[in-house]
């Protein structure tokens, strides 16, 4: 999967040279590892079952009472 899908985009996107390939690969790993970064700190049970809206919401009323 880490190899065919740079391949797939590549092909799909009508690219022609290797350096192209490369870029497509380097941002779709670079993507990969950024989403599963954020995905093993979405995983901690302090930030289970919390969203992005209540946790601007938790802070702008913390924020307010001081």
């Amino acid at each position: 999967m880490g190899i065919i899908l740079p391949i797939v985009i590549y092909r799909l996107l009508g690219l022609t040279t290797i350096p192209q390939l490369l870029t497509v690969a380097a941002s779709t790993f670079l993507a990969w590892g950024v989403g599963d970064f954020l995905a093993s700190i979405l995983e901690r049970p302090r930030l289970k079952g919390r969203t992005a809206t209540g946790a601007i919401r938790e802070d702008w009323e913390r924020r307010a009472g001081e």
